[in-house]
């Protein structure tokens, strides 16, 4: 998987296993009674999306420690985006995000099926809450049912507790910081346990813990997927105040609306004016912020120079991050999918 077709094919693989898996699994929710049918369907809706890089990551964990490719761990490694799905669940609910993929998230689209009882909007968030409970206790069974021998499951379920833990950790401290006063550091601790853990470090030691990978091994997929999860963030948080909804899916207001903890709102509140300040206090977390506001925000951001801060901060992560590479516990074809996967996880444009 060291160019993009190879990229594309285990995707393809990876996209296969979750439709399978899911709609078993939905199909036997629905079962149980009629009214469970959106409920099911949006379980097949929140894992239809994704780059799938956490399964990437996982498998080269896996390839990384000198084992095979196989369907049992392809099978493994796609329990990660189940991970993934319940943890978008959980953060849109959190967030009140209302698009994802373009798409009405969970608790808004199940808001039809809540609309003829009382307090239909909660009612449809509870929904969305168990929705991602479901989806993470999925991921468990997909990993443990992978096909892979107990033994090597065995090695990789302590990091479970510890991705669970972490990122939980993440969620609740960025909860805990929304709306306080910007600080750099604490963004990039918020970061650092609610995405870039559990986007590429985690998955690279879980894989290379099923295959048995030594201890060199393993401080090498952490000196590389932490600050490579880092920049991934970090590129989300530009993507989502300057890139294009079309290409995002996602509102690309949400982060001021809500006045999330990110980096690029705490670099620009460093070095902003008095007055630029005192705008952004009187905008930030504004519920039914107007264009001209969302406007005014980039034109204080673009002034002081933080994206192109951020953009210098993607940048000195990814040269860590691909700096350590070309240690000697790395095989050299397992080196260039994680070079190949740096880019995608990098330089996009969604």
């Amino acid at each position: 998987m060291s160019d993009s077709a190879d990229q594309s094919a285990f995707k393809a693989r990876v996209d296969q296993v979750l439709r399978q898996f899911v709609q078993r699994e939905a199909d036997r929710l629905a079962d149980i009674d009629a009214e469970l049918a959106p409920v099911a369907e949006q379980l097949q809706v929140a894992t239809a999306h994704g780059k799938r890089l956490r399964a990437a990551f996982c498998y080269w964990g896996w390839r990384a420690a000198g084992q095979p490719d196989g369907d049992a761990v392809v099978r493994a490694a796609a329990s990660m985006e189940l991970v993934h799905a319940a943890a978008v669940v959980h953060d849109d609910l959190v967030d009140r995000s209302k698009v994802r993929h373009g798409l009405p998230t969970v608790h808004v689209a199940l808001r039809a099926a809540t609309a003829a009882g009382p307090r239909p909007k909660a009612a449809a968030r509870s929904l969305a809450m168990l929705v991602g409970d479901l989806l993470m206790s999925w991921a468990g069974q997909l990993f443990t049912t992978s096909g892979l021998p107990a033994a090597y499951l065995s090695r990789a379920r302590p990091l479970w507790a510890v991705l669970a833990r972490e990122l939980v950790a993440g969620e609740c401290l960025e909860i805990l910081r929304t709306g306080a006063r910007p600080d750099t550091d604490t963004s990039l601790k918020v970061i650092r346990y609610k995405t870039a853990k559990y986007t590429v470090e985690h998955p690279l030691l879980i894989g290379g813990a099923l295959a048995g990978a030594s201890g060199e091994l393993r401080r090498a997929f952490s000196d590389y997927g932490l600050p490579l999860g880092e920049a991934f963030q970090l590129r989300d948080d530009l993507l989502g105040l300057f890139g294009d909804p079309s290409r995002t899916g996602k509102a690309n207001a949400d982060d001021i609306v809500a006045h999330r903890p990110t980096a690029l709102l705490a670099q620009t509140w460093q070095e902003a004016t008095a007055d630029e300040r005192r705008d952004l206090e009187r905008l930030l977390g504004r519920r039914g912020l107007a264009e001209d506001g969302v406007r005014r925000i980039r034109e204080i951001m673009l002034r002081t120079g933080a994206p192109a801060r951020v953009e210098h901060m993607i940048t000195e992560r990814i040269e860590a991050a691909t700096g350590v590479l070309d240690r000697p516990a790395l095989p050299a074809g397992a080196a260039r999918a994680l070079a190949g996967l740096a880019r995608t996880a990098t330089v996009r444009r969604h």
